[in-house]
């Protein structure tokens, strides 16, 4: 029989749920047991665990509580599961550091790599495995990591058991990558919102309210189905849908071709150029690099459909640069710049901007040039990003062109036209006026990257900027890399000595 609580425990397990480390250390050190429980045999340690508390959790470990020891009345929840399910991956570590088995199961056959893949956390999956996690032991069912990853429809989870040798080409592994495949490929056909709601209703009956949720991440679409009664939630499901790009991954480790055709279908499905469906078919055909997908996309720019256009721009941007060699770039840029003349569309603006810019025709540069006023902001930064490293430092229309986007209200424009304008290849008063504009910006890298320009050009207003982001920012963040790196720019002398032992603030 669990016994009651004496008043310290409960002060532990208050202390811990309102992550209140100060008090969580007075308890501990006033003699109440880092292995104590509640009245529903819970652990201090799972309920830290659950609640993502990793400070919280390496007090308790430091203190004596066991990694391993399971919690609850039956005993059935481990904390390294409890942890993995919710995605706590700092926490995950702590607890692998200091013993946790990472494949102990707990109760229904769980392990915490099966936790992380039906959830859909990669990087929690990757700290499991970087501890000697099996990446093949099956889960509840006898179903292999892969298979629940290819069913969950993550492809970041799905890469990373790869990764790990998941799918293996002998044996096991190889069952497991025809097994996931088709699955991927089932899933592909199904309405995944008509599914979970049509399994909660199956398992809980019908007079339920559902209501469906979307949301982005891991590069696609997660549906979150909740069945409510009487406005209160009574269970819910969810899952991604990625599952097109899981296939289009699996395909390629098994050495499948699959027809252009089918990886843009799958593409043009999806209709969203940034998400896994779509940036998993393009990629399969860049490593292709063949004429026949040459010809495919070729054939795909003359359509009047903007978004197949966009998908023929996004396969020729790259194509056959696996190899090193662009092959293709000669007959490439002549269709990107025709479609960057007929582009309106952010897409497809996005798409062949992109694409001409990673060919590195100087010649190309009026079609990219003439989207600089773009109202899509993604379009205008995609402008920035392609003139950096192209741009002759005499040609002025791209000059020009930086600096007014330097001046973009969109933080992630004016940083990507300050980096391409400190790159420039020319010392002019146009440049330095404009990088100087912004050694003050709200945004630390922007304002590094502004002062690194004036450096390389040695003008004396860099000293001031690199200082102060020196001394006040992150340490281990961008602005300050950027900004101890440009010191080697300022000339010799005691502004120089000055900048090489600024040490950032205290914080």
């Amino acid at each position: 029989m669990t016994r009651e609580p004496t008043a310290g425990v409960e002060d532990l397990f208050e202390a811990v749920h309102g992550g209140a480390d100060d008090t969580v250390v007075r308890l501990l050190r006033a003699g109440v047991a880092a292995e104590a429980t509640d009245e529903d045999g819970q652990t201090a340690l799972y309920l830290a665990a659950v609640s993502d508390e990793a400070g919280l959790v390496r007090l308790l470990l430091a203190a004596g509580a066991d990694p391993e020891r399971a919690s609850g009345r039956e005993g059935g929840d481990l904390p390294l599961c409890g942890a993995a399910c919710g995605g706590h991956t700092e926490v995950v570590r702590a607890l692998l550091a200091a013993g946790a088995r990472p494949d102990s199961r707990e109760e229904f056959g769980f392990t915490a790599v099966a936790w992380a893949v039906v959830q859909g956390f990669p990087d929690t999956l990757e700290a499991l495995l970087e501890y000697g996690a099996d990446p093949g032991l099956p889960g509840p069912g006898g179903e292999p990591p892969l298979l629940l990853a290819a069913r969950r429809g993550s492809t970041p989870t799905v890469r990373v058991l790869l990764r790990y040798g998941a799918g293996a080409p002998e044996g096991a592994g190889r069952e497991a990558l025809d097994a996931s495949l088709a699955e991927a490929r089932r899933w592909m056909a199904l309405d995944v919102e008509q599914e979970l709601r049509d399994g909660l209703l199956r398992a809980y009956g019908a007079g339920h309210e559902t209501v469906v949720r979307r949301i982005e991440e891991d590069g696609s679409v997660t549906v979150v189905v909740e069945l409510l009664r009487d406005g209160e939630p009574v269970a819910g499901r969810e899952q991604g849908t990625g599952h097109a790009a899981v296939a289009t991954v699996l395909e390629a480790e098994l050495g499948i071709v699959t027809p252009y055709e089918e990886l843009a279908a799958r593409a043009l499905r999806c209709g969203e150029p940034g998400r896994d469906d779509w940036t998993e078919s393009v990629a399969a055909l860049w490593r292709r690099g063949d004429e026949e997908t040459f010809r495919s996309a070729a054939a795909w720019c003359g359509s009047e459909e903007p978004l197949r256009q966009t998908f023929a721009a996004d396969v020729l941007s790259q194509l056959g640069a696996a190899d090193g060699a662009g092959p293709f770039t000669a007959r490439a840029v002549p269709l990107l710049r025709e479609l960057s003349r007929r582009a309106v569309e952010p897409e497809l603006a996005r798409a062949v901007v992109t694409g001409l810019g990673l060919h590195g025709d100087p010649a190309a540069l009026p079609e990219i040039l003439r989207h600089t006023g773009h109202q899509d902001a993604g379009v205008r930064r995609r402008v920035a990003l392609a003139l950096t490293g192209l741009l002759p430092g005499h040609h002025q229309d791209g000059v020009w062109a930086l600096t007014l986007l330097s001046r973009d209200a969109e933080p992630s424009v004016r940083d990507r036209a300050v980096t391409a304008l400190a790159g420039v290849d020319a010392d002019t008063h146009p440049v330095r006026e404009a990088l100087a504009a912004r050694l003050n910006d709200p945004d630390a890298d922007t304002a590094a990257e502004a002062a690194r320009g004036l450096a390389m050009r040695q003008d004396p207003r860099a000293v001031r900027a690199l200082a102060r982001i020196l001394a006040d920012e992150d340490p281990d963040g961008y602005a300050r890399r950027t900004a101890a790196d440009a010191v080697r720019y300022v000339p010799e002398g005691p502004d120089r000595r000055r900048l090489e032992r600024t040490l950032p603030r205290h914080r």
